[in-house]
């Protein structure tokens, strides 16, 4: 069998093969409620029919001020959990297992009146605004806040929840040395915030239930750290209580002197460098959605599991013609099994 459709299992997680559906921004919200819709319901059930092991949900937001946008996902409110849960029971009923990324956009809140950051240094674009520094109590109650909407997706009955400190959003700003100049404990301690809100979130959890974070390896701006830093922080994410890195790169401004390298499987070395230095599973992501490529990188032991993201938007049965590009006999709905 191809390593690509091998199952995995950590804790009481157990996936039918290694293909994670990555989170990808719909901003498709239109009543601006942050409830998700028919839209959201067909392109995540969709991709459960299509054979996805693990489908990840897009960003969505613990405030609605932490939105990129207004038409993004919350969970804020008890409101949003129905609809949430009628996508939870349709992807369970097409043999997924279904998780979802939760999140805060901070300083790159495009519709915030006023965003709100680490500290008040505006990201480059003229859809942004300039934030206005969290206070330590205010930086406490939102560490509650990722808290409470992580209790809302359990009542919604995800199998996973991800948290997002990658791409320059909120949890990456609090552990980058180029958007948090504080002055007291989250500034002298990049990691402090997204340690707190990984141990607030896991105390949320069932026993078993696996912790997915999402980080960007390497910042591209000049002057951004650099994979060394990440791991470190890595390390302490570990150990607060993470139990899967989700390794993508960038997102924090625009890049200067180091650019990404934009070509299949760039990211895959940064992967690879967390899970060897930290001994965790990791997620490799970036291009990855040529079938032998994405088969390599398991069979390789550069990552445990595979994020497919465009080729999902491509492609909604991505695993169903990577099975059959590898050789496999792939795992077809009855209702399609006559085009097979």
């Amino acid at each position: 069998m191809a390593h690509l459709f091998t199952p995995y299992s950590i804790g009481n997680l157990e996936l039918k093969n290694r293909i994670v559906m990555a989170p990808m921004c719909q901003y498709s919200v239109t009543a601006k409620d942050g409830k998700p819709n028919d839209w959201h319901f067909t392109h995540y059930t969709s991709r459960a029919v299509g054979g996805a092991g693990l489908i990840i949900v897009e960003m969505t937001d613990v405030e609605p001020d932490g939105r990129i946008t207004d038409y993004d996902l919350g969970l804020w409110s008890d409101d949003h959990i129905p609809s949430f849960q009628r996508i939870v029971d349709a992807c369970h009923a097409h043999g997924a297992k279904i998780g979802i990324q939760i999140a805060h956009a901070g300083r790159k809140a495009e519709d915030a009146p006023v965003p709100v950051a680490p500290s008040p240094i505006r990201f480059d674009g003229p859809q942004y605004k300039t934030p206005r520094e969290l206070s330590t109590d205010e930086v406490k109650q939102m560490v509650e806040k990722f808290a409470a909407a992580a209790r809302r997706a359990l009542k919604a009955g995800f199998d996973v929840i991800e948290l997002h400190g990658a791409h320059g959003y909120l949890i990456h700003q609090f552990h980058s040395p180029l958007t948090n100049r504080r002055k007291d404990a989250y500034g002298e301690d990049l990691a402090l915030f997204g340690v707190e809100v990984i141990q607030a979130v896991k105390a949320e959890l069932p026993s078993g239930m696996p912790l997915f974070v999402r980080v960007s390896a390497v910042e591209y701006a000049d002057g951004g750290y650099d994979l060394d830093h990440a791991i470190e922080i890595c390390r302490r994410y570990r150990d607060a209580g993470a139990d899967v890195i989700h390794v993508s790169s960038g997102g924090e401004g625009h890049p200067g002197a180091r650019r990404p390298g934009n070509f299949p499987g760039f990211q895959v070395p940064y992967a690879r460098r967390i899970k060897d230095a930290l001994q965790v599973p990791v997620i490799a992501v970036g291009m990855l959605d040529h079938p032998a490529l994405a088969e390599s990188i398991v069979a390789n032991g550069d990552a445990d599991l595979v994020a497919i993201a465009r080729g999902f938007l491509r492609d909604p049965y991505w695993p169903i013609h990577a099975a059959m590009a590898l050789g496999e006999k792939p795992q077809v709905p009855v209702q399609y099994q006559r085009a097979f």
